[in-house]
């Protein structure tokens, strides 16, 4: 089992340019019972809404809301074609879902390391987001992952301005992990007009001794959260280099509700 001092190794390092996320989101964050619905999953900057092709998935898999039986839908992920500006389309992979009963579904979706040039490393993610289906039941089911977000903040229903809560965890048994990094993102689904400087485009915060992380989400729409730690070594033109290992969470913040 890793230490949790080799997962907080990227805690001590420096937020990269125009950061890397993995997303997946699916068309609606709240369904109803028997609707179908289609998810996305893509690679590139959310902020700046720059897509890159997105490897093949190794896995993806859903928690229903009991939150003990989980549902391997790998197979039914179709890789598909998205525009990326200027005449170009970069792969992409979707997949349907129809929920059978009401309450919250967690997706985890695993990704195989990707080669970042610029950093000399490997990313690879966990990618995690809710589908709430009618009922409360289920928003904090966990996969108890060697690394991973859990919410503390039901992750829906949200308004712009509130704040949201998750704990990182480490290891079987869980244990919390504090000081880690957190890449905090607003997603795009369009280029905007005028990128800001780094600083604004991604936050950061860390996580405290109980192993949560606060953020505020200011703006309609989906954002990431991204915890990451190391996750080992692997070979790339003969040399050996360091595997950054991430739990990143989707979570939608709805169009404020006017006051009646």
């Amino acid at each position: 089992m890793r230490t949790i001092s080799a997962l907080l190794l990227v805690a001590f390092t420096a937020l990269p340019a125009h950061a890397h996320f993995n997303m997946l989101m699916p068309q609606t964050s709240s369904a109803k019972k028997g609707e179908d619905v289609v998810f996305t999953y893509q690679w590139g900057h959310p902020y700046e809404h720059e897509l890159f092709d997105a490897p093949a998935p190794d896995s993806v898999q859903v928690l229903a809301p009991d939150g003990k039986t989980t549902t391997d839908l790998t197979k039914a992920l179709e890789k598909i074609s998205l525009p990326a500006g200027e005449g170009k389309k970069v792969a992409a992979y979707q997949f349907h879902f129809t929920p059978a009963q009401r309450g919250d579904y967690v997706f985890l979706l695993r990704t195989p390391p990707i080669w970042m040039e610029s950093d000399g490393e490997f990313l690879q993610d966990n990618v995690k987001v809710v589908l709430h289906v009618q009922a409360q039941k289920g928003w904090d089911g966990a996969f108890r992952t060697e690394f991973e977000l859990a919410p503390l903040t039901r992750p829906y229903g949200l308004e712009p301005g509130m704040a949201f809560q998750a704990a990182l965890g480490a290891g079987i048994p869980v244990k919390p992990v504090a000081g880690a990094l957190v890449e905090i993102e607003h997603y795009h689904a369009a280029p905007p007009k005028e990128i800001p400087a780094d600083e604004y485009a991604t936050r950061a915060a860390k996580t405290g001794p109980d192993g949560v992380v606060t953020a505020t989400l200011t703006d309609p729409g989906w954002w990431c959260l991204a915890a990451a730690g190391a996750g080992g070594m692997k070979d790339h033109d003969g040399k050996s280099y360091p595997i950054k290992r991430r739990s990143i969470f989707w979570v939608h913040v709805d169009e404020k509700i006017a006051d009646k």
